[in-house]
């Protein structure tokens, strides 16, 4: 969208989760591969982009690193996690995969024209949206690509 503002910067997001074999299973069906130098039973190093990853950490691992008390997914939000795929038909393909999964819907498809999105919950309850965005749309920013395309 942007040059970085930190060239060779990752990103880390870690996620508490209650199985982590069957947290993993769920996202390789969505198509996510794992890295296992990251990972041992405890953890499970999720590769989401070129430099983004997520850390599937089982509840008790999760506990270690943060200094609160954990909030039950199913009835409080404290993230919603979007990741984005290089097609509309993708973002059917990924939501429909992630449903038979086990996921649930979370919310009606969402169009905007340059943007396409929809909406579940994966087994533990976290908010998670797959999206596709013209790439025009993703360079210029959307008021500037809807200018663009107005006759």
């Amino acid at each position: 969208m942007t040059q970085p503002a930190h060239p060779g910067r990752m990103l880390f997001v870690s996620l508490p989760v209650t199985d982590l074999a069957r947290s993993k299973a769920f996202f390789a069906e969505l198509g996510f591969s794992f890295n296992p130098a990251f990972s041992d039973e405890t953890s499970a190093c999720m590769l989401v982009g070129e430099d983004a990853f997520v850390m599937l950490l089982t509840r008790e691992k999760f506990a270690q690193f943060s200094k609160l008390p954990l909030a039950d997914p199913t009835t409080h939000a404290l993230a919603l996690y979007c990741f984005s795929v290089s097609s509309r038909e993708e973002v059917d393909k990924v939501s429909a995969a992630a449903l038979a999964a086990g996921a649930t819907e979370a919310d009606d498809a969402e169009d905007h024209g340059f943007m396409y999105a929809r909406s579940f919950f994966d087994l533990d309850g976290h908010g998670w949206q797959v999206m596709w965005m013209n790439p025009t749309a993703a360079e210029q920013g959307p008021e500037a690509y809807a200018a663009s395309e107005r006759p």
